[in-house]
């Protein structure tokens, strides 16, 4: 698993100790960012944010972000649900829902649609991958 930026991290904790608190279970935020640590393989978060620190720069995009683009060249909205960085090549693998379902298919005959979508991207959001006649899968950017 790859670890997200410091930013990101934190941005996890607020997420985990809301989603938890709203079960009933009171958690501070230093608690929170305890476990997300643990759960990416650290001892604690000391050692998780000197660790995410050493990654580089900050990502374009984070956890929790609204965006907005062209997916198998349909237009969505949506959140990024995932994100983290692809080894030292600077793309980034990042998982999207979107609003409302994209249909993928261009035959007329039938459909696939697509809720939640995971790709590599560029750190300027296109996507690596292409389709047979040139076009990224996809093309991110935040809303607004």
């Amino acid at each position: 698993m790859t670890l997200p930026s410091v930013d990101t991290l934190k941005t996890q904790a607020k997420r985990l100790r809301t989603a938890l608190t709203a079960k009933g279970q009171v958690l501070s935020h230093s608690q929170a960012l305890e476990l997300l640590s643990a759960q990416y393989g650290y001892k604690d978060w000391n050692t998780a944010c000197a660790a995410a620190s050493a990654t580089g720069k900050a990502l374009p995009f984070a956890v929790g972000d609204r965006v907005s683009g062209v997916y198998m060249r349909q237009a969505f909205t949506g959140d990024i649900r995932g994100l983290s960085r692809v080894g030292q090549s600077g793309h980034l693998r990042v998982t999207l829902q979107f609003d409302k379902p994209v249909d993928v298919v261009t035959f007329d005959s039938f459909s696939a649609h697509r809720s939640r979508v995971t790709c590599v991207i560029r750190e300027d959001g296109i996507a690596v991958k292409k389709t047979s006649d040139g076009e990224p899968h996809l093309k991110v950017k935040r809303a607004g």
